[in-house]
């Protein structure tokens, strides 16, 4: 078995032409959020993942291999609700709406600008459809955000932003 103990937040920093060599692993979000996992590669090789405890995979993320191989991770199609707006009851506020009543439950969701995605519940889909959201079973990749304190995925303080502040700017770097 060949482990992976370092995991390269979307290959950052990786030539590309690296990453489109790697082999790959496809793997669902309940998977994805365990920091200890075996999986076998797109070349076949078993692999013994072990990253610090905590550590969330992303589809993109890049694994390092002992032999200094990479390997790419794909997030799996998985049964999720995709939520959205009703065209004719509602309006794209409705969806910011949602999205708040699923954090305040402490739901996991992927925010999209034109829809939600959040793991089957039935309960959570009657309770948006009586919110007039249109809600639909899909099988698709599971991205949920990381939340504010989240290691990558979510918006941190410790990169250029690659864009200029004006004098107004309250936020600190």
């Amino acid at each position: 078995m060949l482990h992976c103990s370092k995991l390269i937040p979307q290959g950052r920093g990786l030539a590309r032409v690296l990453v489109q060599r790697a082999s790959t692993i496809t793997l669902d979000w309940d998977v994805r959020q365990k920091s200890r996992f075996d999986a076998i590669d797109s070349q076949g090789r078993s692999l013994g993942i072990f990253l610090p405890r905590g550590t969330v995979v992303r589809g993109g993320d890049v694994l390092v291999a002992e032999d200094g191989s990479l390997v790419l991770v794909k997030a799996a199609p998985q049964a999720v609700l995709r939520i959205t707006a009703c065209v004719q009851h509602g309006s794209p506020f409705d969806l910011t709406r949602a999205a708040y009543h699923l954090g305040n439950r402490h739901v996991p969701i992927e925010l999209q600008a034109d829809h939600l995605k959040i793991e089957p519940d039935h309960v959570l889909a009657d309770m948006l459809r009586a919110m007039h959201m249109t809600v639909v079973s899909v099988n698709e990749p599971f991205e949920p955000e990381s939340g504010a304190y989240g290691e990558h995925g979510g918006h941190s303080h410790d990169h250029d932003h690659g864009h200029v502040h004006g004098p107004d700017c309250q936020h600190e770097h």
